[in-house]
């Protein structure tokens, strides 16, 4: 049994609690973070608390105490001392109604952490019938209203996926339910720009600054072209996986050339780097 962080105490995993007033559980109203950590280490914890408090903000909340994080993060990874792990950052608005409003009372910050099991090195997508709304209010916020992403990777897992991609509203391939996605056309590796509804992940980012991605509108379309040749999905957890299967269509060789050279050098960046 491992230990957690809630506003500055240390409590056990089957002693933690929140009130059943906290908005995040009433209505959702909360952002979160997911860290990696690896070899014991949590990986990237600058760019995640950065993003964390991009969300608080347009939400509306609080700003979130970045340094307080930052501690009860390295004091729950250090205490529990799991070699591999995910790390799970959860602010929400605290104390609210039983309905939409809010009371304007103080938020609540959680840090938790469970062991984790490395992911494949490819796996099969499905495309979602719904779509997102890249003009939402929530477009490009992490929040903790995850319904719409648990229905539809559900619906994905029933057919014999793991992860499910969503177009948007224009017609353009947009994100993964808690992943982006990449494809390879014509040898050049290309990814939905923010402006198509897509969260900014951190892996995503460390791509798009250090391997030459580049961002692009996908056509859900084009996604049958021979000329796209690989896809692949990043987050995370995932780091940078390959895609088997989208929908029909099958990549054999998979997790292919261009998507294996990425695998190295992201694990490479993760083992040489902690908060890049």
């Amino acid at each position: 049994m491992g230990v957690a962080w809630i506003d500055g105490s240390i409590v056990a995993d089957d002693q933690a609690c929140i009130p059943i007033v906290d908005h995040g559980l009433v209505v959702g109203d909360g952002a979160f973070e997911t860290l990696v950590v690896v070899e014991g280490r949590a990986f990237a914890i600058r760019r995640h608390l950065e993003r964390l408090e991009r969300t608080a903000v347009g939400m509306g909340l609080p700003v979130p105490n970045l340094d307080a994080l930052r501690e009860g993060i390295e004091t729950v990874v250090a205490t529990n001392g799991y070699q591999r792990a995910k790390v799970r950052v959860t602010y929400t608005a605290g104390d609210g109604e039983l309905g939409s409003g809010r009371n304007g009372g103080p938020p609540r910050a959680i840090v938790a952490e469970a062991p984790i099991e490395l992911e494949p090195a490819s796996c099969a997508v499905e495309l979602a019938p719904w779509p997102r709304n890249e003009r939402g209010v929530l477009a490009g916020l992490k929040t903790t209203s995850y319904a719409e992403n648990v229905i539809a990777l559900a619906w994905a897992r029933s057919r014999g996926a793991s992860e499910v991609l969503f177009g948007n509203l224009a017609g353009n391939l947009c994100e993964g339910s808690g992943s982006n996605v990449f494809v390879v056309r014509d040898g050049e590796v290309l990814t939905p720009p923010l402006a198509a509804g897509p969260l900014a992940g951190v892996t995503r980012a460390l791509l798009l600054e250090r391997f030459g991605v580049r961002e692009r509108d996908i056509p859900i379309a084009d996604l049958g072209d021979e000329r796209i040749t690989e896809v692949f999905v990043t987050s995370t957890l995932r780091f940078v996986q390959g895609v088997e299967r989208l929908g029909d269509r099958r990549f054999p060789d998979a997790p292919g050339p261009v998507t294996r050279e990425l695998q190295r050098e992201f694990a490479a960046l993760v083992a040489s780097e902690l908060d890049p």
